[in-house]
């Protein structure tokens, strides 16, 4: 979220598919894609202030999600406060109005990181990238432990070095140097050149019962879906055109993104795993949210606007 603000810095100076089809441009196709390299790591939405303080504030999230609330600072000194719920290879940041500066703080505005599992994949992501005639814009996003020592976080590509309207969406890979810092307390590599999103996230989940982001549904306009197609081709998704706007698949998590007019961008919905199976539903009214958790081990969350 974060991310752009500060790359139009620095360019000014240099489900499960259980979700119903509503809705697109003609630019998406379902050929058979390449190896995939990238996987959802992280979606993000800003949501009202109503809906985001009640998350925060909420004993339910408590129970639900390894949940937190936390500031980070990055590059050029950024900071943002975010309620993450932590699962085990996927996780969601959840903002309200003004929690980020700018534009990138607006009602509906929405964002996620796509990553591989392998030192290196982010590269061949990116070769791709230009193979399809798209010119990446490459970051590198930092971390300050609060010493003034940032260490490099991860590296990311863009697919526009243009301002995002609706989406904010990029490739990220994890940096060795973060992970193997013993400031983040993150473990060793399973396997040489492991920097995968269960290597990043810690083993709490385990005592919740969230246990995975499944499926997420976001309302965007069509220019950020056309801006956002190559990256999703090049990480190696499956994706698939539907009437309003595409869905991609492959990799664990569906994500749904429906091409709409600038006042009706959003968060529209999550959907998650869960540990273990409840025999009934529960349904939780979180500000303007509805979280319906079970029967069975899924879940899912629907925001209204």
């Amino acid at each position: 979220m974060i991310l752009r603000r500060v790359l139009r810095a620095f360019t000014a100076v240099a489900l499960a598919v259980p979700l119903a089809l509503t809705g697109v441009t003609g630019t998406a196709s379902a050929e058979t894609p390449a190896r995939q390299l990238l996987f959802f790591n992280h979606g993000y939405g800003v949501l009202d202030r109503e809906t985001a303080d009640a998350i925060e504030h909420s004993p339910y999230m408590k129970e639900f999600s390894n949940f937190t609330v936390q500031t980070n600072t990055g590059a050029g000194g950024q900071k943002w406060t975010g309620r993450y719920l932590m699962g085990r290879e996927t996780y969601v940041e959840l903002f309200g109005v003004g929690d980020l500066p700018g534009s990138d703080g607006k009602l509906g505005a929405t964002g996620f990181g796509v990553s591989p599992d392998h030192a290196g994949d982010l590269k061949t992501v990116r070769q791709r990238l230009v193979d399809q005639g798209v010119k990446p814009v490459d970051f590198q996003q930092t971390r300050d432990f609060g010493d003034g020592k940032p260490v490099p976080w991860f590296d990311a590509i863009f697919t526009s070095p243009e301002p995002y309207e609706s989406l904010n969406a990029w490739g990220m890979e994890y940096r060795e140097e973060f992970l193997s810092d013993p400031r983040t307390k993150i473990g060793p590599p399973a396997y040489p050149g492991d920097v995968s999103r269960d290597r990043y996230l810690s083993e709490k989940y385990r005592d919740f019962l969230m246990r995975d982001v499944s499926a997420i549904h976001l309302a965007i306009t069509s220019r950020d879906l056309n801006v956002t197609l190559p990256l999703l081709k090049a990480g190696g998704f499956v994706v698939v055109p539907t009437p309003g706007g595409v869905l991609a698949t492959r990799g664990g998590t569906t994500m749904r993104l429906d091409a709409v007019p600038l006042a009706e961008i959003g968060l529209r919905s999550i959907e998650f795993t869960l540990n273990r199976p409840l025999g009934a539903r529960q349904e939780h009214r979180i500000g303007r949210s509805t979280l319906a958790v079970g029967p069975g081990a899924r879940a899912t969350w629907t925001f209204q606007r």
